[in-house]
Parts: structure tokens; C-alpha cells; sequence
């Protein structure tokens, strides 16, 4: 369980959206404030999704072979299958021109973004099939030793690493934030479909053969 949701945790935090959405809050006025809130309703709404998955679940996994437990191996090879179709999807779109893409509402008055609406933004950019991954692996587990809470831990923690470590930055050193924060911009804008392709094929294909090996064991 640990390693999977390492992986998946890995793939949350990398995902070039949600990320490009955090940079914009980071960089508006009293981006600090806004941006610790992003961070906060981000990780609430983590919490909430594991916390009510061990409650429906009743810390009691569903026994192997049967109904529940071969239908969280077929959404998970589900979602792996969805990966790797967006990943060629987007190894095929790579050099081609894109669309102009409309800006939305929120990032044109971003300056003025109260930090309850960055608590909101939070949740609302989550890549919640990422997201999706991580509950059917925790619907499989039994929280029975430390091992297994500190998976939880570490799902949370790294799905937020990148964002904890840019906030804290921002905190420390406000004078360099501004050229931090654009060059990481411009990485993100010249390597996102690279990314996308990497995480989505690497994720994809892992959760495809895991739950596999474990339908045919």
C-alpha cells in the first residue's frame, strides 16, 4: 500500500495544472496569505477524501475474490488505462499548434482573490482521478500497524510537497519569489506535455500490472 500511494502521491503533486494555478495565486498581491490557504483547502479536502473512505469502509478491507475487493482492482486498472490513453494523447499533440485557451474568471482578478476563494481553489483544481487512485488503493487497506498510517501520512504529505516547499520559499526569501516563480512558470509552459506523458505513462502502466498480478495471485 505504501509504495502505491508514494507513487500516486508523487503524480498529484506533479500535475502541471493545479500547479500552474498555485504559481498564479503565489504571485498576486498578498500571494503568501492566499497561497497558504490554496494549500490549506487542498489538503482538508485530501484528508476528508481518506478520512470518509476508512469510515465507509470500516477499517475493514473487502476480503480477496469477492465483489468489493475485485472492483476497486477494476478501477484501478481503469484509471490506469485512462492514464496511459492520455498520455498518447498527448505524445501524439506534442509540436502541433494548440488552441488559444479563454482565461478564466478568476485568474483576471486574482489580485483582488479573497483567501476563502483560495481555500475553494484548492479542492477545485485537484486532479481528483489522481485523487481516485489513492481511494481505491486505501479501500484495500487495513490500518492495522504504523506502517500503514504512515502511508497515509506520506500520501498527504507528498501529494502537497511541491506546493508546501514554493510556499515556504515564498515566505522566506519575497525578494527572489517573483523570478522563482516565473522561471518555474516557463519550466512547466515549454515541459508539460513531457511531464504529463512521464507521470501518466509511469502511474498508468504500474497500477495496470499491479492490479493484475494481483487478479491472476
Amino acid at each position: 500500500m505504501v509504495i502505491d500511494l508514494i507513487l500516486i502521491g508523487l503524480a498529484i503533486t506533479l500535475e502541471p495544472i493545479p500547479l500552474t494555478a498555485f504559481i498564479l495565486v503565489l504571485a498576486s498581491k498578498g500571494g503568501v496569505r492566499k497561497g497558504a490557504a490554496f494549500i490549506f483547502g487542498w489538503l482538508v479536502s485530501l484528508a476528508a477524501v481518506v478520512a470518509l473512505t476508512i469510515l465507509a469502509t470500516g477499517n475493514e478491507p473487502p476480503k480477496p475474490n469477492t465483489g468489493p475487493s475485485l472492483a476497486a482492482l477494476a478501477v484501478k486498472i481503469l484509471i490506469g488505462v485512462v492514464l496511459v490513453i492520455i498520455a498518447v494523447r498527448q505524445w501524439r499533440r506534442m509540436g502541433k499548434p494548440k488552441k488559444p485557451k479563454k482565461t478564466p474568471k478568476w485568474q483576471t482578478s486574482i489580485d483582488n482573490m479573497s483567501p476563502w476563494f483560495a481555500i475553494a481553489l484548492g479542492p477545485l483544481v485537484q486532479p481528483w482521478g489522481l485523487v481516485a487512485a489513492g481511494v481505491a488503493v486505501i479501500v484495500g487497506a487495513k490500518l492495522s500497524s504504523w506502517q500503514s498510517y504512515i502511508g497515509l501520512f506520506l500520501f498527504c504529505l507528498i501529494a502537497t510537497i511541491t506546493y508546501l516547499v514554493m510556499e515556504i520559499y515564498a515566505g522566506f526569501w519575497p525578494d527572489r519569489t517573483q523570478a522563482f516563480l516565473a522561471r518555474t512558470r516557463t519550466w512547466i509552459d515549454t515541459h508539460t506535455d513531457q511531464v504529463i506523458i512521464v507521470v501518466s505513462l509511469i502511474l498508468g502502466f504500474y497500477l495496470i500490472g499491479k492490479s493484475i498480478y494481483v487478479l491472476v495471485n
